[in-house]
């Protein structure tokens, strides 16, 4: 099974920034950047979610097309790895972009060409899910 790893870097009061890295044994085979929700007590469709190992499922819907739902997240439900540049596209999921970079010039870093970037993990992935590891460094949690 693939696997992959989140690393949350940086959070302020609208969203966390943080690097998402595909293996496939020891062999990274993809990175991208994510753009989720600041930490707010895991609430639905406006927190991050926990730090922890999570099975993710490819999924299709019209609205985002192919992406992974975020299994077996406590206290949540469809969480969702997305396409989508600011943090007003999110909800509580995660978006994955090529950069940080403030787009809509409201000082806050976005993530760009963030279809792509799904375009591309989707092309990664050739198995149906793959294990996600979410590791926080801007806080200790208990």
């Amino acid at each position: 099974m693939l696997k992959a790893l989140l690393i949350r870097q940086e959070e302020d009061a609208k969203q966390t920034l943080g690097n998402f890295i595909l293996y496939d044994g020891t062999d990274q085979i993809f990175s991208a950047k994510t753009l989720e929700l600041p930490w707010i007590d895991n609430e639905q469709f406006i927190s991050c979610i926990p730090p922890g190992i999570y099975i993710c499922k490819r999924r299709h819907s019209a609205r985002f097309g192919h992406h992974f739902i975020v299994c077996d997240v406590k206290g949540r439900e469809f969480i969702l790895i997305h396409c989508g540049n600011f943090n007003r596209d999110i909800k509580g999921c995660i978006a994955l972009g090529h950069d940080h970079l403030d787009i809509n010039q409201d000082g806050y870093r976005d993530v760009t060409s963030s279809r792509q970037t799904m375009k591309r993990l989707n092309n990664a992935v050739d198995e149906i899910l793959f294990a996600l590891t979410i590791i926080d460094s801007t806080r200790v949690f208990k």
